[in-house]
């Protein structure tokens, strides 16, 4: 299970390939383009796709499939609720905008690609810790209080169906002390992959996608660790550059900068993933060693489930 774990989160990531935004992680002060109605848009842009992912999941697995699978009717059951508060995100947000005079954006069309019900559950994982890590994010840049209260009311609720979903993958509920905030370009980059094409009169908004990365290491990815990183079909430099690229981990506290080794193909990398660094996690490229920034990112995120080593003793 922990394997297709890992095989869902480095596909999530294809090839997504755009100009960035300007933003300052180490602080998390996002200073986008983005007003309390973009980030409104922004919000049903990922709840539409969470909750067409479940849903068309329920609709392509029974539960006896899920059975067959190893999950419980107890399980079925709150993925069945799980689903059933996305749609309620939705609606919720919907009112948000047509309250405000605004116009909601209206679902995409999307290719998960699941074809078995362990994908599904590992892939529904992970969406749900970027969903958590999204709503951080964002927080940052709300300006009227009761647009952010109802940003952290749901929060809240993807963070508990992260943590459930993770425990039932054998994956720590809570494997860090703080959660890793995401800002809207690198939660587009993430969400990018998914989405085939979306109606034409959509309202817009200023969120681009960095180009991606992917992780060529397989097993267990530990803290400590160095492990292969691949650019999705482009180089980032030629073999002779003199360009210097720095790797980073993001966290709630700043960057946590790991070491980098290029290849010299200008595709293939190695980094060591720093000490403290645990469960889903979010590796940048920069070409700045000093802070990062929409002006730095170079590509990336790519999502990285690191485990805890164990202590035990034999």
């Amino acid at each position: 299970m922990k394997s297709l774990v890992k095989s869902v989160v480095w596909a999530l990531v294809g090839s997504t390939y755009a100009s960035p935004l300007t933003r300052h992680v180490e602080k998390r002060q996002v200073e986008s383009q983005l007003n309390d109605i973009d980030l409104l848009r922004y919000a049903l842009t990922l709840e539409h796709l969470e909750d067409k992912f479940y849903r068309e999941g329920l609709a392509n697995f029974s539960q006896s499939a899920f059975a067959a699978a190893g999950f419980d009717s107890i399980f079925y059951q709150n993925v069945q609720t799980i689903s059933a508060h996305e749609t309620a995100h939705v609606q919720f947000l919907t009112a948000a905008l047509k309250g405000a005079g605004s116009t909601p954006t209206e679902e995409c069309t999307y290719a998960f690609g699941i074809t078995s019900v362990a994908q599904f559950v590992a892939t529904a994982g992970v969406l749900e810790g970027v969903g958590t890590s999204a709503y951080l994010g964002a927080a940052a840049q709300i300006a009227a209080k009761a647009y952010l209260t109802t940003a952290g009311s749901i929060l809240t609720i993807e963070a508990r169906h992260s943590s459930y979903l993770r425990a039932s993958l054998a994956e720590s509920p809570f494997p860090q002390p703080y959660d890793n905030p995401l800002t809207p370009d690198e939660v587009y980059t993430l969400a990018h992959g998914f989405i085939v094409s979306c109606p034409a009169d959509n309202p817009t908004f200023p969120v681009k996608a960095f180009p991606g990365l992917t992780v060529t290491t397989t097993g267990t990815i530990t803290s400590g660790m160095t492990i292969g990183v691949q650019t999705a079909g482009y180089a980032l430099a030629s073999a002779d550059s003199k360009a210097h690229l720095y790797a980073a981990f993001v966290t709630v506290t700043g960057p946590d900068w790991a070491l980098l080794q290029p290849a010299g193909d200008g595709k293939n990398f190695q980094v060591t993933v720093p000490q403290g660094v645990n469960g889903q996690s979010y590796l940048l490229f920069t070409n700045c060693n000093e802070t990062v920034s929409d002006n730095t990112v170079i590509a990336g995120p790519v999502i990285i489930e690191v485990s805890r080593q164990s202590t035990s003793t034999t």
